[in-house]
């Protein structure tokens, strides 16, 4: 007695060891088809077994099929269906218990179909439920005992694989989805550079067009129309600015955008930038200025800086209301100029901050907005910068 219970107490040891060894490479495994093709490796192994199997339930059909299989013969059970009644697999997981059949043939749930379609011959079968946590998601079987009948201790041993195999293969499919997820939005994300290319392309010709005519119409019409023309150069004129936007946005995406550094002045620019709405007539908000009064020369793209701070400047002019005031303050800092531009306009919710840098994204309701624009100008000012 004490010898056999030594040499049990080495089996037992060898498995745990065997079990520990297992569950780390579980946890280390993320590729689905390599996970499954290792589990039922040890599930044969730690239960000497011919043969092992893994079937999924689809919760679409709910039906299990093979997802791997060990022998020759896996290709042709590869998901090959099992109805959950009537079926030794099927009473595995609707009863969530382990289960023995030492001969098959005395079964009346085992199909000998699947043993004829793929010519292996099935003797005996220990089946046990695969767990993700609280739900049973599957069923691993082991095939044909080499020697002797299996064993509670193989029933217990292969729970216990099965168990570890559950929640490793649920997180192996969850990295699968997140995988072709983020396949799904690169592909998406590639449509919507490459219609933006487009679509900047394509209709920057018939703009210059319009914007040719409406100048060279307005200076031989009267003075009634030419308010007319104003409006339509001004609609002309927010266009080609969207339109400009998605073009830089383009080159920013792809790496074309190329830094052309130079020396110039800072305050020439902003006095450039802001004339357009200082100019009398040009817009009912008050557009003032606040910097020091002699020259600041920076070395930077001046014409990105100028995209930079035309669209501040622009997006705080369209959210101001009439009367309102949109101030821009230039202060050294050391080696530094820092610009900033603000307003007393609608304001922006605590809870869309961090959003409003966000391409495409508006603060308010694309059908209750009423404000215009695609929501890509601070996006560029930001990401430029």
């Amino acid at each position: 007695m004490t010898l056999l219970a030594l040499a049990l107490n080495d089996l037992d040891n060898a498995r745990l060891a065997r079990m520990v060894e297992v569950s780390r490479v579980l946890n280390s495994t993320t590729n689905l088809d390599d996970l499954l093709g290792f589990i039922i490796t040890e599930a044969a192994a730690l239960t000497g077994s011919e043969s092992a199997s893994i079937l999924l339930l689809d919760p679409d059909t709910r039906q299990l099929r093979f997802k791997a299989t060990s022998g020759s013969h896996a290709p042709k059970l590869m998901d090959f269906p099992v109805p959950l009644d009537n079926s030794i697999a099927g009473a595995i997981l609707q009863s969530n218990q382990p289960l023995i059949i030492d001969d098959v043939t005395q079964d009346s749930r085992w199909n000998p179909k699947v043993s004829q379609a793929i010519q292996f011959k099935t003797r005996s079968i220990l089946g046990v439920p695969m767990h993700d946590g609280e739900r049973t998601v599957g069923v691993l079987e082991a095939v044909n005992r080499v020697e002797g009948h299996y064993s509670p201790q193989d029933s217990e041993t292969l729970s216990t694989l099965a168990d570890f195999a559950g929640v490793a293969v649920e997180k192996a499919r969850l990295i699968e989805a997140l995988t072709r997820a983020n396949r799904k939005l690169s592909e998406l994300d590639e449509l919507k550079s490459g219609f933006i290319a487009i679509a900047s392309h394509e209709l920057r010709t018939p703009l210059s067009v319009i914007l040719g005519y409406v100048s060279f119409l307005r200076d031989s019409v009267d003075p009634e129309l030419a308010n007319q023309m104003d409006t339509v150069m001004d609609a002309a004129v927010q266009l080609r600015t969207i339109m400009q936007n998605m073009f830089n946005l383009q080159f920013v995406d792809t790496g074309r955008l190329k830094l052309n550094v130079e020396k110039f002045d800072f305050r020439e620019l902003v006095e450039e930038v802001t004339g357009h709405y200082s100019a009398v007539g040009t817009t009912e908000r008050t557009v003032s200025v606040r910097m020091p009064s002699h020259s600041l020369p920076i070395v930077a793209d001046r014409s990105m800086i100028e995209v930079v701070l035309g669209n501040l400047l622009d997006n705080a002019v369209k959210f101001t209301t009439r009367r309102g005031i949109v101030a821009v303050i230039v202060e050294r800092h050391g080696h530094e100029l820092w610009c900033s531009v603000r307003d007393n306009g609608v304001g922006i919710p605590l809870d869309k901050l961090d959003r409003i840098f966000d391409r495409f994204y508006q603060v308010e309701h694309f059908m209750r907005r009423q404000v215009g624009g695609l929501g890509l100008g601070l996006a560029l000012a930001k990401e430029l910068l």
